[in-house]
């Protein structure tokens, strides 16, 4: 904690002498603070800055992802060369990515590694049949609380955690799935850019199977889109989705007649479920919608569709050519990145998806010192206390509600860097030269081990990120927080910096994580994680009115002429930066003692604090890939989460920002939310 004790006092020596952590001249000052406040932090930054061409985005998160991955390489090509003195585990890290890397073996071997799969499809003659293929496609690969990840391209995505009313057990939760494009919006939107979108999409299905060598590939892919249309016709929006009370629990021996046309039995048995006796289904409406489709549509077009997604699913781990056609549809048409990254980029985040917590502990014994780990705890708790002081503070809450919040504080488990209790990688074989077997394996193990679950206690202690991530996450049905070790580093958090730096910047993410617990979304959870509602009704419609308030400011952000922001459906998110903002600025001025901090680069301690938070979101992203996230991410554009700080009345003060700036919002239009 020295680092933050020593700015706890703003007359001490070492608090003077520490920097104040802004980037001085990667602002544009001749933009006024209330007009443009992102614009007046980032301004200069962004100039003289291009998007790299390998790059969707690019800013302070793209820029400490890239720095952590060079890190990365070096301890996986540590693992790789460490011979016959390597551990086990350090030779399969070594093994799956020298494998990926081997590119002259993986095009000597050309299309073969499908050739099982596509064997296993051919076989398939009835309805039975196809179900059981279904179902053995079916993995741990979305996550609709922690991530908000609802997409997959297999019929449905599985989750395992604990129930939502029922904390004591997990439970596995059944999603809507396969289409490959990101959302339904890709496959029904009238606009003009999706309706270009869709017809590269079909010619990148028929290319796919053209390399893959299916005859008549342009009719194949006809039907394959047309099947993934009518999924699509069928799924939730985004915003649907995101709405917790629309999950519903079934038996498993309701599923045939909640959701008929599909052999369900077959599909669970290849799926690890048929021992599962209850399934939270978060997609009510999709999942009959999807059934319907296995017994409606004809079974060659299940074949093809399956082959399909054989081959996009595997195009990472194939030739050069199934690669450069995937980046061309996924990379260049969607998110308009011109150039793919260098394949040693690649290879890092496929070996840290398959084997992470095995790269990341050698990862936390090299870049992550402990006195790192006790000052931000610290820094955590302090923020905790200033969101409790905010609790008693509001005049709108009832008694009884604060304190049901504040027994959601008390029990508020946060881990900061990395996990107590690794995964062990014992079970998992990894074959040197078999790039795709490797990858598949990886990820049935991850599968079976999220299967495991059902059948162990509950671990609130459970980690959801590695810490090699750059991150962090808030985990509503654990009541817990993960900030792993790789967000924790510069500009985020700087041991060198002084508080009004450390608390703008890292201080604002963990107060945005300690929000989400009382966002939109995590204020329907109690202490222990349950769904369940602890509001009185009145306190209940303040808060949603100001929800509302919110959501309605930023469906006043439009990038484009043709398209705006979704206030609701990045809600969730935005009350957390504006709380987490809130309680960040408080335990900030607490950590002062109430003395004034002093002025370091022409700048006062407040004026610091905000520019800190506005550089932590600075960012420069392509046209297509902020039309993407517009349309599938919970997350409004980082250009509207810088400005933020319009919401809070000392920023107004910092900066004499003026009713006739663009920024400026009467005080009565502030939200707070808490």
């Amino acid at each position: 904690m020295a680092a933050f004790t020593a700015c706890s006092n703003s007359s001490s020596s070492s608090s003077a002498s520490l920097k104040s952590g802004i980037d001085v001249a990667g602002m544009d000052r001749s933009v006024a603070p209330g007009d443009d406040f992102n614009a007046y932090a980032n301004g200069g930054w962004a100039k003289a800055t291009p998007i790299p061409a390998d790059k969707p985005a690019y800013g302070v998160g793209a820029k400490v992802a890239d720095e952590t991955r060079e890190r990365n390489r070096d301890i996986i090509q540590g693992a790789a060369q460490g011979g016959a003195n390597a551990s086990a585990e350090s030779r399969k890290v070594g093994d799956f990515y020298s494998s990926y890397m081997d590119e002259e073996g993986i095009e000597s071997k050309g299309a073969a590694p499908l050739k099982p799969q596509f064997d296993a499809i051919n076989a398939i003659a009835d309805r039975h049949a196809l179900a059981r293929a279904l179902g053995e496609r079916i993995r741990a690969d979305v996550d609709a609380l922690n991530d908000t990840n609802f997409q997959t391209g297999n019929l449905f995505g599985v989750w395992v955690t604990q129930g939502l009313t029922d904390p004591s057990h997990s439970y596995p939760y059944l999603l809507q799935g396969g289409i490959e494009m990101p959302d339904r919006d890709y496959y029904l939107s009238a606009s003009p850019h999706m309706q270009e979108l869709r017809k590269q999409y079909q010619a990148h299905i028929t290319a796919m199977l053209q390399l893959a060598g299916f005859p008549d590939p342009a009719g194949r892919a006809s039907r394959v889109f047309a099947l993934e249309t009518k999924m699509a016709n069928v799924h939730a929006t985004r915003v649907e989705s995101e709405d917790v009370t629309r999950a519903v629990s079934w038996k498993r021996e309701e599923l045939g007649s909640k959701a008929p046309g599909l052999d369900w039995a077959a599909l669970l048995d290849a799926a690890g479920l048929k021992d599962a006796s209850t399934f939270i289904v978060w997609h009510p409406k999709a999942i009959p919608g999807l059934s319907a489709l296995t017994a409606s549509e004809p079974l060659d077009t299940w074949k093809d569709w399956l082959r399909y997604h054989a081959v996009e699913q595997s195009a990472t781990f194939l030739p050069k050519a199934f690669v450069e056609e995937r980046f061309n549809f996924f990379g260049k048409a969607l998110n308009g990145v011109p150039e793919m990254r260098p394949r040693w980029q690649r290879g890092v985040d496929l070996t840290n998806g398959a084997l992470g917590d095995a790269v990341g502990k050698l990862y936390v014994e090299r870049y992550f010192p402990r006195a790192t780990r006790d000052k931000v705890e610290a820094m955590v708790g302090d923020i905790v206390k200033a969101f409790r002081k905010r609790i008693d503070a509001l005049t709108w809450m009832s008694p009884d509600t604060k304190t049901k919040a504040k027994q959601k504080l008390e029990t508020l488990k946060v881990g900061v860097g990395y996990t107590d209790k690794w995964v062990d990688y014992a079970g998992l074989e990894i074959v040197k030269g078999d790039a795709l077997g490797n990858a598949d394996r990886a990820e049935l193990f991850e599968y079976r081990r999220q299967l495991a679950k059902l059948h162990q206690p509950i671990d609130r202690s459970e980690w959801w990120m590695t810490p090699q991530t750059v991150n962090a996450v808030n985990l509503p049905l654990q009541n817990a927080l993960n900030f792993p070790a790789a967000i924790l580093q510069p500009p985020f958090f700087d041991a060198d910096a002084d508080a009004a730096h450390n608390y703008g910047s890292v201080g604002a993410v963990i107060g945005h994580e300690i929000s989400h617990s009382f966002d939109d979304q995590g204020a329907q959870f109690d202490a222990e994680g349950r769904l369940q509602n602890w509001w009185t009704k009145e306190d209940f419609e303040h808060f949603k009115a100001a929800g509302e308030a919110l959501a309605k400011q930023f469906d006043g952000y439009r990038p484009f002429p043709d398209l705006a922001v979704n206030g609701q459906q990045t809600l969730s998110e935005n009350i957390a930066d504006v709380a987490g903002l809130l309680a960040a600025y408080d335990a900030y001025r607490i950590s002062l003692n109430g003395k004034s901090d002093v002025s370091k680069d022409g700048f006062n301690g407040d004026q610091r604090f905000f520019i800190s938070y506005s550089q932590a979101w600075r960012q420069k992203v392509r046209d297509a890939a902020l039309r993407t996230q517009i349309a599938t991410d919970g997350h409004a554009p980082d250009q509207y989460r810088a400005d933020t700080v319009r919401n809070l009345d000392p920023w107004y003060d910092a900066f004499s920002v003026q009713p006739q700036q663009r920024l400026y919002l009467a005080p009565n239009n502030r939200v707070h939310v808490w």
